[in-house]
């Protein structure tokens, strides 16, 4: 099952929906997955899903919204070795040995989250706005010091996550041994739709572990492709650190850490066109999920 929050041509309120083809049908439950999350309950959100036939076209949509706009916490993992090691390579420095005994995550802004489509605004004080090619979970019941089976069956579903960076401000805060902060916390975009588990059982590879192509594209020009299936550390084992002696709540979002190559830093600013500026358009995609459309403004 797909969810999505839409903004419908004539509505005075956003709507959740379901995903079917060529259109979606909006449902009786609150906008945000969260709160249907909290009221409802997983299972009776998708029961309730399945009571509803029909069907609006795509181009009834007038705002695509962040499916899940108001989440409690938005933990962000560092969970591709390759990306790791790229990215500290380019600044000259060696790979963390403490980085293989747990993953680790720092805590993003739930308040800045931008929809499918919806413009960010290049942070004034950056020269280097960098797009991150992420997936991210979105947790379905509340769980605390959970592990393995038990840790899976706390995820909703998937989404498509890009984690924005003004890399340059991240880089000098960071020297503060504090952070990101300033660097991160302008603006993250998730989308355009919550895609749950059991859509897509045929691709899982492992605990918390999918074979799902993730393909970044600047200005229509393909600049990365990765797999989730690469992950160093998997979603059972981010969710089980994440959740070490502190309370997991629906709708909280966790990411995965950028794939490898899907960044600016990582490529390098000679290949990708440079970094991102207004007028730029990124799109990522996860296979069976979507495509997520950030357009950058002044």
């Amino acid at each position: 099952m797909r969810f999505c929050v839409v903004q419908i041509v004539g509505e005075r309120k956003p709507s959740l929906a379901i995903g079917r083809a060529g259109g979606l049908a909006p449902i009786d439950a609150p906008p945000s997955l969260r709160e249907a999350l909290d009221n409802l309950g997983p299972e009776a959100l998708r029961h309730r899903g399945e009571e509803y036939t029909t069907t609006l076209a795509l181009d009834c949509v007038e705002t695509w919204l962040p499916p899940v706009p108001d989440p409690r916490t938005f933990r962000d993992f560092y969970a591709f070795e390759q990306h790791v090691r790229a990215a500290r390579q380019k600044r000259g420095l060696d790979m963390i040995p403490e980085w293989y005994k747990f993953p680790v995550f720092y805590f993003s802004n739930p308040t800045t989250l931008r929809g499918h489509n919806q413009p960010v605004k290049k942070p004034a004080a950056t020269r280097e706005l960098d797009f991150e090619l992420e997936i991210a979970a979105i947790i379905g019941r509340q769980v605390q010091d959970v592990s393995g089976q038990a840790a899976e069956h706390a995820i909703f579903g998937f989404t498509v996550l890009n984690d924005l960076s003004a890399r340059d401000l991240q880089r000098e805060e960071m020297k503060c041994q504090l952070g990101p902060a300033k660097g991160k916390d302008f603006a993250s975009a998730i989308g355009p739709c919550v895609v749950t588990c059991d859509e897509l059982a045929d691709r899982r590879v492992g605990p918390g572990r999918y074979d799902l192509t993730m393909i970044a594209r600047k200005n229509g020009r393909e600049i990365s492709r990765g797999n989730m299936r690469d992950l160093y550390w998997d979603f059972t084992q981010m969710i089980a650190r994440a959740s070490q002696d502190a309370p997991l709540f629906p709708g909280d979002l966790i990411g995965s850490g950028t794939v490898g190559t899907g960044c600016v830093l990582e490529l390098g600013p000679e290949a990708t066109d440079g970094w991102l500026e207004p007028g730029d358009v990124i799109e990522l995609e996860i296979e069976q999920i979507g495509v997520l459309r950030t357009p950058i403004v002044p």
